[in-house]
């Protein structure tokens, strides 16, 4: 049995040896707007989310973005790398792999390198699946055939610069260009949870015009930029840097073309995708709440010090960071002028949780996610 004196001894040696140990992460300090805004108003707790149904639970796995044709078919990407098809009658057919076709692919994240993950999809105008893979680069598709066509690789990036994290997507109906975000230029979406616990802004605003292959880099330093949609008139599109829970607008158009401006500051939740409504309005998948509670949020309480970050990187295994989030459903409504006008919930995560994406289609709502095993449905909008 240990002494008092030896087992001192051996936890100064462990805390040496994690003290030596190179952290994956280098964080910066930083310091919240403030406490988590109280559920009051337009964001008072409902349960606007119960009345929905799964989907083909077992068959999609992270459905996280969706599209539609004007035949009523509609497009998601799973984390296996996969390209689907969802028929007017719910059928669903497989339309292509991203990357190989492995085994493996979707028992882990260390496949998707390999794999492909389709995150982006929007159709363009003449009918091409245009899709934004988190490891592989942006993609036209053929969604006949499944024949894939690559118009901008990783490894090519922008300004000298690879991309890591393909993330959000949006095209112009006007001009075709091409918008799409790099979530990170330091991590992949396999480390997303290290992309949120350093907290950077390495990530990047970027557009591809598929008529001159020209790219640009509309705006850099962002936190983690993720959705991306364009306002009806296409003069303005909104952006979520979900790591540090905020929404902006980057003028396309006008007198403050090509400028940003902060929309939402400090919100309920770390926002994923916008979309436009049926019903004309923005919707913005919450991935992970951010409430008031006993305690501050983990993220809240840590953003400040880096020195706990770094130890947590060095000990905590990224899946153990799953048992810090609630099983709580939340998207937010905003208006044409970014101004909050309600919020759907679902308090027990009875239909679903860590929504990634809310797109409406032919009066159904389709809730996007990165990891479940099914695809959520709305039948219907309740107000």
């Amino acid at each position: 049995m240990l002494s008092c004196g030896s087992l001192l001894v051996v936890l100064l040696a462990v805390s040496a040896g994690l003290y030596m140990l190179p952290s994956p992460i280098h964080p910066r300090p930083h310091i919240l707007k403030g406490p988590p805004p109280e559920l009051v108003g337009p964001l008072a707790v409902n349960n606007r989310l119960h009345n929905g149904r799964r989907l083909f639970s077992g068959e999609l796995h992270g459905p996280e973005s969706f599209t539609a044709d004007e035949n009523g078919h509609v497009y998601t990407g799973t984390v296996d790398g996969k390209l689907w098809r969802i028929s007017p009658d719910d059928s669903l057919t497989l339309i292509t792999q991203m990357g190989q076709n492995l085994p493996e692919c979707g028992s882990s994240p260390d496949y998707e390198p390999l794999c492909g993950r389709p995150h982006g999809v929007r159709l363009d105008a003449d009918g091409q699946l245009i899709v934004a893979d988190s490891y592989l680069g942006l993609f036209s598709v053929d969604v006949k055939t499944g024949a894939k066509k690559l118009l901008l690789s990783n490894s090519e990036g922008a300004d000298g610069v690879p991309f890591s994290f393909l993330n959000g997507l949006d095209i112009s109906s006007q001009t075709g260009m091409i918008y799409f975000t790099d979530s990170s230029s330091r991590w992949g979406r396999r480390h997303v949870k290290l992309e949120v616990l350093e907290l950077n802004s390495l990530g990047r605003l970027v557009s591809f015009d598929p008529q001159t292959q020209k790219v640009k880099v509309l705006l850099d330093s962002l936190f983690m930029p993720n959705g991306i949609v364009l306002s009806p008139d296409e003069d303005f599109l909104l952006l979520a840097e979900t790591s540090v829970g905020r929404v902006l607008r980057f003028w396309l158009k006008g007198p403050k073309a090509g400028t940003k401006e902060v929309v939402m500051d400090n919100m309920i939740g770390y926002p994923d995708n916008i979309r436009l409504s049926d019903h004309g309005t923005f919707l913005v998948g919450i991935t992970t709440p951010r409430f008031r509670r006993f305690l501050p949020p983990f993220l809240d309480m840590i953003a400040p010090y880096p020195a706990v970050k770094r130890f947590l990187a060095k000990v905590i295994p990224l899946t153990w960071y799953n048992l810090l989030l609630p099983r709580y459903a939340l998207v937010l409504e905003l208006g044409l002028d970014g101004e909050l006008v309600g919020t759907l919930h679902d308090p027990e995560g009875r239909l679903t949780w860590a929504i990634s994406d809310v797109f409406q289609h032919r009066g159904r709502t389709y809730l996007g996610n990165t990891e479940l095993s099914f695809l959520p449905v709305l039948e219907r909008w309740e107000n």
